[in-house]
């Protein structure tokens, strides 16, 4: 186990969510499931593409909020256009790369791309991307690119 290992607070999904999640990445797996009193998982631990997190059944006290969440870092279009399909059906998309999944968790899914153009040496270049990124919902790298150039 590593030191440090996300820990997310489920309703009563939390199994259904870490199954979801292994299937969308690669190199993922579920490691293992802790059965709770009600025959449902009560914690479920799992590696997303090298990442180990835990999932806990604890009821509905908690929600998650976008305070927390999962940035993606992603090398092309098709890998920010998969993911954000995938994460963002049945949950809500937001603005600039932000999206919420099913289970109301939230994600960034971000070209590599970005934050290379947005941290340019020439400042009128990362303020059009900067400002390009900004009416973005899932972002776009041809249109950052355009933007910059």
């Amino acid at each position: 186990m590593k030191k440090i290992t996300p820990f997310l607070w489920f309703d009563d999904k939390a199994e259904e969510a870490m199954h979801f999640y292994v299937s969308i990445f690669t190199n993922s797996k579920v490691l293992s499931v802790s059965p709770g009193p009600n025959g449902k998982a009560m914690s479920v631990t799992g590696e997303l593409d090298g990442q180990e997190i835990m999932a806990f059944n604890a009821g509905p006290q908690f929600k998650f909020t976008e305070a927390i969440s999962f940035f993606v870092s992603c090398k092309t279009q098709e890998e920010v256009d998969e993911l954000w399909e995938k994460l963002s059906e049945g949950g809500e998309e937001g603005r600039c790369g932000w999206l919420k999944d099913t289970y109301g968790l939230s994600w960034q899914i971000i070209p590599t791309a970005l934050g290379e153009m947005m941290s340019d040496k020439d400042p009128e270049k990362a303020k059009r991307v900067t400002d390009a990124m900004l009416k973005m919902h899932k972002i776009d790298i041809r249109t950052l690119k355009q933007a910059h150039d």
